[in-house]
């Protein structure tokens, strides 16, 4: 049950481009997570919520060139720490190869952030969901 939150600011990307960024973002996740990204069940619990800043900061001052956040929240035990790094390192690339080739590639204007989810401290449907009840739906077609 991944969820990501994604903020990229207005006019950064073209519509096409956001698109495919944002389904290429969660699959990279789910696939870091071990999951297959084709099924649908899999599917089924994968959201992803875009953001649009207002205003995007950085020292206080408006940048020249757009940041991006990926906000990755994924139940406790689904990432090891190696998986967490090659997470962190996919999603950036996968950023910058969206941008128009005119951008400069710099790492430091895409942040990952990653948050887990202690056992018994998710809900859905209206009940607590706890990681073997998410590996199991997952297996489901």
């Amino acid at each position: 049950m991944p969820l990501l939150d994604v903020t990229i600011p207005e006019g950064a990307l073209t519509s096409e481009a956001e698109h495919d960024l944002l389904r290429k973002l969660m699959n990279l996740l789910l696939e870091h997570e071990g999951a297959d990204p084709t099924r649908p069940a899999v599917q089924a619990m994968a959201w992803t919520f875009l953001h649009r800043p207002a205003v995007t900061l950085v020292g206080g001052i408006v940048p020249t060139e757009p940041r991006y956040r990926i906000g990755v929240t994924v139940p406790d035990g689904m990432l090891s720490q190696r998986r967490r790094d090659r997470l962190v390192e996919n999603l950036t690339a996968a950023v910058l190869d969206a941008q128009p080739t005119d951008r400069p590639r710099n790492h430091n204007h895409v942040w990952v952030v990653i948050n887990t989810v202690p056992d018994g401290s998710w809900g859905a449907g209206g009940q607590t969901v706890r990681l073997a009840d998410i590996q199991a739906r997952a297996s489901q077609d």
